[in-house]
């Protein structure tokens, strides 16, 4: 286990705002402390919503102290409920996995979500759990974990993957649910 850095703040110390950047986004964070060493390893959360046309995703950064000041380095990637609550209609099926991958530089837990169009039996969601499995564990071997979080992001390999499993059954939806580190 770990050993956490235990930072005594004198009581009614001066707070300030100090800026941390996501390099993945656009987005700057302002995190409010006594200094920056108490910031280091404290995780934000940022709404992805507005910048990814609607599609809720939540990201999870670990802040570390950088060179110029404070870096956030993604943690998790997942996709709010009610969006795939929103997606659901009565008279399809869904189909889940989760698995591990591996990495360039780790490993990643990785949670596929599908929707098909119509009630499926059981061989074909076997069929579409395997081949998204057999899929993303191939393509993202060849990939580091900062160029997978960039790539779910901006919907490269999820629009590769409905290309591939439309070929087995036609669906309606083709998410990333979760990409997280392992």
């Amino acid at each position: 286990m770990a050993e956490e850095k235990i930072i005594k703040v004198k009581k009614g110390a001066k707070k300030s705002f100090f800026e941390a950047k996501a390099p993945m986004t656009a987005a700057k964070i302002h995190l409010y402390a006594g200094s920056m060493e108490e910031l280091e390893g404290r995780i934000v959360k940022l709404d992805l919503t507005r910048s990814l046309k609607g599609k809720n995703f939540e990201l999870k950064l670990k802040i570390k102290k950088a060179a110029e000041g404070l870096e956030g380095e993604p943690i998790s990637l997942e996709l709010v409920g009610s969006y795939i609550r929103r997606m659901m209609r009565t008279g399809i099926d869904y189909v889940e996995d989760s698995f591990v991958v591996e990495l360039k530089d780790g490993k990643a837990r990785v949670k596929p979500f599908m929707i098909t169009r119509n009630k499926v039996s059981r061989s074909v969601r076997r069929e579409l759990r395997e081949s998204a499995k057999k899929f993303l564990g191939e393509h993202l071997k060849a990939r580091t974990i900062k160029e997978g979080f960039s790539e779910i992001m901006t919907n490269k390999i999820q629009k590769e993957l409905f290309v591939k499993l439309k070929k087995i059954y036609p669906l309606a939806l083709c998410e990333i649910r979760v990409f997280e580190l392992a």
